[in-house]
């Protein structure tokens, strides 16, 4: 396997002469921009063919030894800091203990061309998008770093070679560490071409290894977004209109600045800011506001309608957005009819870290410190939304991206960064703006509610011969990106019409619903939903043939072999056909998402209040090779923790035109004693990388489902499950 870059000499030099005594290499990644010119010499020409911004990743090498990788991903608990360094490490010949990581400032040069060449993270791509790039780095590095060594001694590169942060002779005779020959490597052109190694050699690559960072998580040095100190900071708290779209007529400043501690009281773009000494006088200054509130047009809209509307447009016989069609597509076909319904309900992030970020607006230049997803590109990226808050030019703005307290997709909005400018502008100080957990649930971008109406036809050899799908959601792109409302919106079918299973006739399309709540990522996006929806009628359709749920599938997959692997080791593992206890029951679900395949069964029992008690969940993953199969684990686990809370009680509902739920008693969270055993397998791989943090979500739901029915006779298809539907 060969790689290839280019770089001038001189810009390899003048990054060595920077570094002092060490070697930098500043390595152009496959697809790249190159970055930006500096001084007005022509910088690396390996950039991207079509001007497309990718991952750059910049390695140092000091005097010392110490090995620098500057991550360009954000670390919300995925464990993307101890990735990047694994890939890098592998390659280079380095223990992971040598390298110190830093968090990549905000640009061009470190785009994520998997996003679309902005700089973020989501998607489940961090892994996947580096996969390359970072080994290319690391063996770049580690060539350079040998030809030093084998000038110095006189020998051939090939009587040379590399462990742990040395190079030394095959005969044991020379030994000079990274950092004795970083002066002379820095001296040396960058290699065009690269050998990677051959995963039966990786040393670090596919073992468990703990993370970089725990450490300081567990003794409480790590710096999340609500840890930012500023000398001279202050603390602002903001009122915001409890309705969609309203807007504040009036508020009483005189009163909230009698509070103790409150310094400035501010009108911002959402709503009115109190800033104060600390975030207890903020709250006290918002209670004491008395704010007059213009509902504006949205003062009506609640859940009731919404569903209304939505289910109108799922089982109407208009024209829909031509998702999929395949054969005959909707025509009718003769066999055994299945027809089903299915909803599920708008979902908050709720992030255990509520929403926060810190910002310095100084003379012509801002300053932040923010728990981002989305640092830069596209327009709306945190450096991009800060300058145009501030009034600064994009080179005047500094964005400091700390560890996040779970992102989930809800960090990739930016309102709450706003409000921080905003608030430092008005204050002529720093300031960090905090939400309350009432202000998380409240306010948030939330996860599209949906409703699907679904009809297949079962021929006489028990296979199904068509499957006709509608699904009405609002769309994402419409609500974030401006897309054209009568445009498919890939996020409303994913999962869904794309679904790996073979039947001769499809058609599936959808409805752009039109509603004003505020819409955005949610974890695995629309096969959060959509996996339920396919999965629960894939099981509805296998008791129209008459056939087990696990074996209907099966057949259906004759032509994905990865898709039938996962299913199989995870009903294998799971015991899939053997005795239960009495009074439970197995299920099964099977979502390919962000190009990973993820089965699972569910082992459940039925409540007194007749939800179900899940006491086992069972999942086989295939994600391609792995870098750290801790972080894989680690992963799936959380991602059905997180299915699991949304399937049993996750739901936002509107009423005049407001959220009902405010925080954790009536927007619950999985508890200790409701938690599962959850097993997770491997599936080999020689496959490259592919995502892991959002694919275990989708399974879960559909899997507790389709137990539910196999204990109860009675299908549920509607979430949560307290909501049920449940049908006989």
């Amino acid at each position: 396997m060969t790689t290839h870059s280019e770089v001038s000499r001189r810009d390899f030099l003048r990054a060595g002469v920077a570094a002092g005594a060490g070697l930098t290499l500043a390595v152009y990644l496959s697809g790249c921009e190159k970055p930006a010119d500096k001084g007005g010499e022509t910088a690396g020409t390996n950039g991207g063919t079509d001007g497309q911004f990718s991952p750059n990743a910049w390695v140092r090498i000091a005097a010392s030894g110490q090995v620098t990788l500057v991550v360009d991903r954000s670390e919300m608990g995925q464990g993307v800091l101890t990735s990047m360094a694994m890939l890098l490490a592998e390659e280079l010949d380095v223990d992971l203990s040598a390298i110190k990581v830093e968090q990549a400032p905000a640009g061009k040069e470190y785009g994520n061309a998997s996003m679309g060449g902005i700089q973020g993270t989501g998607g489940s791509s961090s892994v996947r998008a580096a996969w390359k790039p970072l080994r290319e780095a690391g063996a770049k590095a580690r060539a350079m770093l040998v030809a030093a060594a084998a000038s110095t001694w006189g020998v051939d590169t090939a009587s040379c070679t590399t462990e742990s942060g040395a190079v030394k002779s095959k005969d044991g005779q020379k030994r000079a560490t990274y950092g004795e020959l970083a002066a002379a490597a820095a001296k040396l052109a960058v290699p065009t071409q690269v050998t990677l190694k051959d995963p039966k050699d990786f040393r670090l690559i596919g073992k468990p290894v703990p993370r970089i960072d725990l450490a300081d998580k567990v003794v409480g040095k790590a710096g999340f977004g609500i840890d930012a100190k500023v000398p001279g900071l202050l603390v602002a708290r903001v009122a915001r209109c409890p309705v969609f779209g309203g807007k504040a007529t009036s508020f009483d400043a005189d009163a909230a600045k009698k509070v103790p501690g409150v310094k400035h009281v501010a009108a911002i773009g959402s709503g009115v800011a109190v800033i104060a000494d600390g975030y207890w006088q903020a709250g006290q200054g918002v209670k004491a506001l008395n704010v007059k509130w213009d509902f504006g047009a949205n003062a009506n809209l609640n859940s009731e309608s919404i569903r209304a509307s939505m289910k109108s447009a799922a089982t109407g016989s208009g024209p829909g957005i031509l998702a999929r069609k395949e054969g005959a597509g909707n025509a009718a076909q003769q066999g055994k009819h299945v027809t089903a319904e299915y909803e599920a309900p708008y979902l908050a992030h709720a992030c255990m870290e509520p929403m926060n970020a810190t910002a310095w607006v100084q003379a012509g230049k801002c300053t932040v410190w923010v728990p981002t997803q989305y640092q830069w590109g596209g327009g709306g990226g945190a450096k991009e939304t800060v300058a145009k808050t501030a009034g600064v030019p994009e080179a005047a703005v500094t964005i400091n991206t700390t560890l996040l307290g779970g992102g989930f997709g809800r960090r990739f909005m930016h309102d709450f960064l706003i409000e921080a400018v905003e608030c430092s502008k008005a204050a002529n100080a720093p300031v960090k703006v905090v939400w309350s957990r009432e202000d998380d649930i409240q306010h948030d971008f939330y996860r599209p509610a949906a409703y699907v109406k679904s009809t297949a036809t079962i021929g006489a050899n028990g296979m199904p011969v068509s499957w006709v799908t509608r699904v009405s959601a609002p769309s994402i792109n419409v609500a974030t990106a401006g897309a054209a409302k009568d445009k498919l919106d890939e996020n409303t079918i994913d999962a869904l019409a794309n679904h790996a299973y073979d039947v001769p006739n499809m058609y599936f399309d959808t409805e752009n619903a039109d509603i004003a709540v505020p819409l955005g990522y949610w974890r695995s996006v629309g096969a959060s939903q959509n996996g339920f929806f396919t999965e629960c009628f894939i099981d509805e359709m296998a008791e129209a043939a008459g056939k087990d749920p696990l074996e209907f599938r099966r057949m259906l997959l004759q032509k994905k072999p990865r898709h039938r692997t996962v299913l199989e080791v995870a009903a294998d593992k799971a015991g899939w056909g053997k005795p239960l206890p009495a009074g439970r029951a197995r299920g099964i679900a099977m979502v390919e998402s962000f190009t990973s395949h993820v089965a699972e069964v569910a082992e459940v029992s039925i409540n007194p209040d007749g939800t179900p008690r899940v006491h086992r969940v069972v999942a086989a993953v295939d994600c391609g090779m792995i870098v750290n199969p801790d972080t894989v684990r680690a992963q799936v686990e959380s991602a059905i923790v997180f299915g699991l809370t949304a399937a049993l009680y996750g739901e936002i509902t509107i009423k005049e035109g407001r959220v009902v739920q405010n925080n954790f008693n009536d927007y619950p969270m999985l508890r200790m004693k409701d938690m599962p055993i959850i097993e997770v397998h491997i599936v080999p791989s020689t496959e490259e990388p592919t995502g892991i943090g959002e694919p275990g979500t989708p399974p879960l739901a559909p899997a507790v489902a389709n137990a539910t029915y196999a204990l109860t006779k009675k299908r549920i298809r509607r979430l949560p499950f307290h909501r049920g539907s449940a049908t006989a």
